[in-house]
């Protein structure tokens, strides 16, 4: 029997990309998981799928809520209130626009999805994991929190707070037995691009042309690999970036 069989792992952004193949990854390997999401249909299926292979509970909730992130995480059921894992994944990029014509609406959505959502998630379940003084979080960064591209002002932005914070979280919780890291990814084919240029798939879809991007289930396959190093082994930071990819404005197309 695999050694986290017995473990619960709660995952944002679940219904897509990186945390739908994560929950995939988990399941197979026995772990119970709690999905979140803003789409209750995705999630309806996914757990659906899902429940042939472990059990499942699932959250509808936007992690901008403060309120309701609290008050479903503090329903959680006797069964599932115990949290071993918590990625950090709901997040996503709205626009492309230089600083001096963006939309204060889409800064909006960054910052308190990327940021302040983390911090929700985060302060929800950290009491229950200092108490058993065991845990680990996972924090899905992004190349962007590493450097700042043209445009990429906010988006950037967003995800050094992560970096920011995944490193203060390392530092404030460092004795209580409880690990800390960041995944930052590169290009990955996800649903991120078609968000970020507001359902425009054509748009979207030549952001992956000419070359191989990552795939979520490689994402997947690195957080199974964290979670799965020895107690004394903390991921702490990795950058993941395709072959072609060399940084956020050089990638090798064909």
């Amino acid at each position: 029997m695999n050694k986290l069989s017995s473990k619960t792992a709660f995952i944002t952004g679940a219904t897509s990309g990186i945390g739908k193949a994560t929950a995939q990854l988990f399941a197979e390997q026995g772990l119970r998981l709690i999905l979140c999401g803003r789409r209750q249909d995705r999630l309806d299926a996914l757990a659906t799928s899902l429940s042939e292979k472990t059990e499942v509970y699932t959250l509808n909730f936007d992690v901008r809520d403060k309120e309701e992130v609290f008050k479903k995480i503090q329903e959680l059921p006797d069964a599932f209130r115990t949290i071993d894992i918590l990625l950090n994944n709901a997040g996503n990029a709205h626009g492309l626009d230089p600083i001096q014509t963006g939309s204060l609406d889409d800064w909006d959505a960054m910052m308190d999805i990327n940021v302040k959502g983390l911090l929700y998630v985060s302060k929800a379940i950290l009491p229950g994991m200092i108490e058993r003084g065991s845990g680990h979080i996972i924090n899905i960064g992004s190349t962007a929190g590493k450097e700042v591209y043209p445009n990429g002002n906010v988006y950037c932005a967003s995800k050094h707070a992560v970096d920011a914070i995944n490193q203060g979280m390392r530092i404030d919780l460092n004795g209580k037995g409880i690990r800390v890291g960041a995944i930052n990814p590169g290009l990955v084919e996800t649903e991120f691009s078609e968000v970020r240029f507001k359902g425009d798939s054509e748009r979207a879809s030549k952001v992956y042309q000419g070359f191989t991007p990552l795939k979520p289930q490689d994402i997947a396959e690195i957080i199974w690999f964290a979670v799965t190093r020895p107690p004394h082994v903390n991921i702490a930071d990795l950058t993941v970036m395709c072959l072609d990819q060399a940084s956020s404005t050089i990638v090798n197309k064909q």
